[in-house]
């Protein structure tokens, strides 16, 4: 934390626009009370929850049981990677925003699938929920800005080194460590970090509960998904490690390449708390600065993703299933038009990379100052 400014005294000043948010929430409101239907999940939503979590199971089954190569086997970590990616952006991430149902058993229930994937739903919710959706972009407290300082630079506000000029080449690498570092030893450092800033008590939790939770999961995890490979697969066992460290990579790096081009991009802004702890702006519209869209005609991306290439619906409405998100980004962009609020948009997924690409380059050899609104 900057200035030793307390999470709970950082505060958004309501200023420009303040009417924006309450004005879309009437009318998405209105949406689906006109439509009468849910903001959770549907029938559809249920069949794509069986299809990721399949996509996951199925190849390790195969890995475990069939006496095939090398390369098939390898194939089959790869399409474990995919879908491990895909339960997480699906499926999960719904789950723990509390927008798969409106029944809070069943969020926890279907949230807990970060356990396969070798997290921590705990603290996966106070990183995502309480850090990044509410202080987007502000360098300090979103954590999705934080990297390593060392190895990568994502906020003008944070010191830049030598390395950091060739970050635009190697930060892809690095996004596929994402999840390999959950499981080794983020978890444990995030527990300590929030037990520290007093942020386990948001979710309900003790720090040795939370503490004994973290331990009983990686166990059960590393039994199920490290060791089962290791003794009743029939492939060689550098196959079997070379095929899990490529499954690691290919979530992480999935995971990296669809949430990082939607906020450390040439248009954020990255506000800053000043000394009494106030954001001068708006938290909705702040919102709209630092988060962009982006494939939003690609469907059947848009299905794999968990619609989190509409990431302004996300930020603005967390808890509405993401199945909604696609009709929803017209009244948005619509509201934002009428209120003079910007509504970024990528058209394309390679052109959203693009322009990461390019921030990384600017943040890692230029001093950048960060937009003005």
């Amino acid at each position: 934390m900057a200035d030793n400014i307390g999470f709970s005294s950082v505060n958004y000043v309501k200023g420009k626009n303040v009417e924006f948010y309450k004005v879309l929430r009437q009318r998405v409101n209105g949406y689906f009370k006109e439509k009468n239907i849910s903001r959770h999940a549907n029938s559809a939503m249920v069949f794509k929850t069986i299809c990721m979590v399949s996509l996951y199971i199925i190849p390790f089954v195969l890995i475990l049981t069939l006496n095939i190569e090398s390369w098939a086997v390898i194939g089959l970590w790869a399409l474990m990677g995919i879908g491990m990616a895909g339960c997480g952006l699906s499926v999960m991430h719904d789950a723990n925003h509390g927008a798969y149902s409106k029944n809070p058993a069943v969020n926890s229930f279907i949230g807990k699938i970060l356990i396969i994937l070798a997290g921590n739903p705990a603290n996966w919710r106070i990183q995502h929920n309480v850090l990044h959706h509410t202080y987007t972009n502000v360098t300090n407290y979103d954590e999705d800005i934080a990297p390593p300082p060392a190895i990568l630079r994502f906020s003008p506000h944070t010191k830049r080194y030598k390395i950091h000029r060739f970050q635009h080449f190697y930060a892809y690498f690095f996004y596929g460590l994402m999840t390999i570092t959950w499981f080794i030893n983020k978890d444990y450092s995030q527990a300590m970090r929030y037990k520290k800033l007093d942020l386990l008590k948001t979710q309900g939790l003790t720090f040795k509960k939370h503490l004994r939770n973290i331990i009983v999961n990686k166990v059960v995890y590393a039994a199920i998904f490290i060791a089962l490979p290791f003794w009743l697969s029939p492939a060689s066992w550098y196959v079997t490690l070379s095929g899990y460290l490529l499954m690691q990579f290919l979530c992480g790096f999935i995971l990296g390449i669809v949430f990082q081009p939607a906020h450390v991009v040439p248009t954020s802004t990255y506000p800053m708390p000043d000394k009494s702890g106030d954001i001068e702006a708006d938290w909705a519209v702040s919102q709209m600065y630092n988060t962009a869209n982006f494939a939003h005609e690609s469907r059947l991306f848009s299905w794999y993703v968990g619609g989190l290439n509409y990431q302004v619906e996300h930020h603005l409405f967390p808890n509405i299933c993401h199945i909604h998100y696609r009709k929803l980004s017209k009244i948005v962009k619509s509201t934002a038009e009428e209120f003079e609020v910007p509504y970024h948009s990528y058209a394309t997924f390679m052109g959203a990379l693009k322009e990461h690409t390019k921030m990384l380059y600017d943040l890692g050899n230029k001093d950048v100052a960060p937009a003005i609104h």
